[in-house]
């Protein structure tokens, strides 16, 4: 079983140090739960994508709400190749929504290969996940790394990742579920899907039924991260039972004025389209939500959060 570390301060006053350059360690800096994540103004300069902290880490950029194929798309992809020459993230997950509209073999060269074209031709691999738009034969596409399944799982170093398909939460999808997370030892579980459990948007709003369904299921198996799309917006939501939820639907897609900030937002930016960068260390997420010109929006370190307690395990130590 892994062992975290709760009270990480001096390990978070440096993570602190190195995202807000002038702030300095100090033994008394206390751990927040959200370790000081700092919302910027839309004028902060242009590429600022955080290099790399720790060695052996996982390195990752999310979009979500992406395929639409317009000048927004392009604007997001060359930025998000500009950032890569200073956070080098080694893949890209999909939050759903990869193709609007048609998908002819000529949708996908225009909405996918075309916007990302220098991360595909360096070999950055980029892993979908279904949204409401898409059509399900997407999970054929092999770019998509899907490899035909509506529902999968991968592993990068110590993160285990499952893209769910929350169109059709069945029952197989369930129990797949839960077979792969309580099978699953990684230091990091990383879930994510198109429909978000928690969301201050006016358009949709959080979808109660599915999380009734799957929350149950990563609060018990020890879930630390997952992201959503569908809202076109940012959001970064606060702690719900132990878990780091983010919605990053507005890659491609914008729904201006529709983020109604209430006591769900811990930060978040409806005027602008974004993508994420996040890095998982040994025991400290460091993230960063970035706009299309390279503004920053959000960034800050997440803490590892401990294990919980299964009741098989205590049964297997009890015999």
């Amino acid at each position: 079983m892994k062992t975290r570390i709760h009270n990480a301060v001096l390990a978070l006053g440096l993570v602190l140090a190195v995202l807000m350059p002038g702030t300095a360690p100090s033994p008394t800096m206390q751990p927040p739960v959200l370790a000081q994540a700092q919302a910027r103004a839309p004028a902060a300069a242009a590429n600022e994508a955080t290099p790399p902290v720790e060695e052996d880490s996982v390195r990752l950029a999310i979009i979500g709400d992406s395929g639409t194929g317009t000048r927004s798309q392009f604007e997001v992809g060359a930025q998000m190749a500009r950032a890569r020459q200073r956070f080098p993230f080694e893949f890209v997950i999909m939050l759903g929504d990869n193709i609007y509209g048609s998908e002819r073999p000529q949708d996908f060269a225009q909405k996918f290969e075309k916007p990302y074209e220098p991360l595909l031709t360096a070999k950055v691999p980029f892993y979908a996940s279904l949204g409401n738009h898409d059509d399900p034969t997407q999970r054929y596409y092999k770019p998509f790394n899907m490899d035909g399944e509506r529902f999968y799982a991968f592993t990068k170093g110590n993160a285990r990742f499952f893209a769910l398909d929350s169109n059709y939460m069945d029952q197989a999808q369930l129990k797949w579920l839960e077979t792969e997370l309580s099978r699953s030892n990684d230091r990091w579980k990383v879930a994510y899907f198109h429909h978000p459990l928690y969301s201050s948007g006016g358009r949709h709003g959080s979808e109660t039924d599915l999380r009734a369904l799957v929350e149950p299921l990563f609060i018990k198996y020890g879930v630390d991260v997952v992201f959503a799309g569908h809202e076109h917006f940012y959001e970064r939501i606060k702690p719900q039972k132990g878990i780091y939820y983010f919605i990053a639907g507005g890659s491609a897609k914008l729904r201006r004025g529709d983020l109604r900030r209430g006591p769900l937002t811990a930060a978040g930016l409806d005027t602008d389209y974004t993508f994420m960068l996040a890095e998982l260390g040994k025991d400290v997420m460091r993230f960063q939500a970035l706009t299309r010109a390279g503004r920053l929006v959000d960034t800050g370190a997440l803490p590892l959060q401990p294990e919980p307690k299964r009741q098989d395990d205590a049964q297997s130590r009890a015999r």
